[in-house]
């Protein structure tokens, strides 16, 4: 199941309700370099070309919502114009009187080629990697339809951050909350240690409701030929120790929580609808919501989830994807250093004004987890939190730096909870 930004599940306030009568539910076309109507895929991309379905956008205070309830952004840092479910509306779009589609007062987009069979993605600007983008502009192809009868976000231009409901949704990516083009300052004091000792690396880390499981197999006996030395004769020593591992064999992985989802998104899933960072050399500074979650030796980022009663009885796994940057479509993300990060879970849920002075204490500590490109982690797994709202810290470790865009579109990546 998607997170209902998940996209995966945003509750919403009552003044960010928008009224079906209020929206003007239209197709959009494309003309110029690239021209047609524009048509979705199943996970609200939008795309000229292709045969796709023809999509339905509903336009009320300066965003659209499609007709399946979807926000439409222009994903930062591309700019990449998709429908996500749950998501803020990105504002600033216009609809003229002759049905020309404008972006802060510019009718100017831009088709950039998905592959060589006629299919463009489209962008409020040229994608930086793409060189054969074509300059288009958009316009009404004529109405189709009410605005789908569930709550959709609509987007505050007059306020810096939305303000929080149950499930408090993050803001329009035209907004950041906490800009990644902002180099972190560096660090004036160490990064905070954990308040629980991590566990040793032999023993995985378990939910605090879940003991550590009994062996499934009794050691074995002694077999025939090999019969166990009498107790006068007590079993010789190694005289020589274990030997190390080389630096060309690195250590293995932790092993996997007892009885933990798989780490991927393959079943139903929960997506953060608050993720915010915090900063030991700004303590008493609140940043609001962000699409991204930043660590480095200062910054933690919090990420909020709220687990649906209906997973009453099932087991949950935090899981942290980090695919290879090559196997992303409309996200991207920097890492530098050993890439030690510490994974915790927090006693109560962030806000949009919690500061790294106000942020709840650690609950549990899952010690730290050396992340690589194309590789997820399994990071704890128990008893879901059926009709709650939990939190979950990442903060950064030694040299570590990464700033990454939370993006459940192929290939999937950040941090989220997979039900089993």
């Amino acid at each position: 199941m998607k997170y209902a930004f998940a996209p995966i599940i945003f509750g919403l306030g009552a003044d960010a309700l928008v009224a079906r009568t209020a929206s003007q539910c239209v197709q959009l076309k494309a003309s110029g370099g690239a021209s047609g109507v524009l048509g979705q895929l199943s996970d609200g991309q939008n795309r000229i070309g292709g045969g796709h379905p023809a999509g339905c956008y509903c336009f009320s205070n300066g965003g659209f919502t499609d007709s399946n309830g979807r926000g439409c952004i222009l994903t930062p840092p591309t700019t990449q114009f998709q429908c996500d479910k749950g998501a803020t509306p990105t504002s600033g779009f216009d609809i003229g009187s002759n049905g020309a589609v404008t972006y802060n007062g510019s009718g100017k987009f831009y088709a950039c080629p998905v592959n060589d069979q006629g299919e463009y993605n489209v962008y409020s600007s040229p994608a930086s990697d793409q060189a054969k983008c074509v300059e288009i502009s958009l316009g009404s192809a004529g109405s189709c339809g009410a605005a789908p009868a569930s709550s959709q976000p609509a987007p505050q231009p007059s306020q810096s951050a939305p303000k929080p409901s149950a499930s408090q949704p993050a803001p329009s990516p035209s907004q950041p909350a906490y800009s990644a083009s902002q180099p972190a300052p560096k660090p004036s004091q160490p990064a905070p240690k954990p308040s629980q000792p991590a566990p040793k690396p032999s023993q995985p880390a378990y939910s605090a409701s879940q003991p550590a499981p009994k062996p499934s197999q009794p050691a074995p006996k002694p077999s025939a030929s090999q019969p166990a030395p009498k107790p006068s004769q007590p079993a010789p020593q190694s005289s020589q120790p274990a030997p190390k591992p080389s630096a060309s064999q690195p250590a293995p992985k932790p092993s996997q929580p007892a009885g933990a989802c798989p780490a991927d998104l393959k079943g139903n899933y929960e997506y953060p609808p608050l993720i915010v960072p915090v900063d030991s050399q700004s303590p008493d500074k609140s940043y609001g919501t962000s699409y991204n979650g930043k660590v480095d030796s200062h910054t933690c980022s919090i990420f909020n989830f709220d687990i649906p009663a209906s997973y009453s009885g099932k087991t949950c796994t935090v899981v942290f994807l980090l695919p290879q940057q090559k196997d992303l479509e409309t996200s991207s993300y920097t890492l530098s250093g050993n890439g030690e990060v510490d994974f915790a879970k927090l006693k109560s849920p962030a806000s949009l004004s919690t500061t790294y002075h106000s942020k709840s204490d650690v609950e549990k500590d899952y010690g730290m987890t050396t992340v690589a490109p194309g590789n997820s982690y399994a990071i704890a797994s128990g008893p879901c939190a059926a009709g709650q709202t939990v939190s979950y810290s990442i903060c950064g470790s030694g040299d570590t730096s990464l700033d990454y865009f939370q993006d459940y579109n192929p290939s999937p990546i950040g941090l989220y909870i997979r039900q089993c």
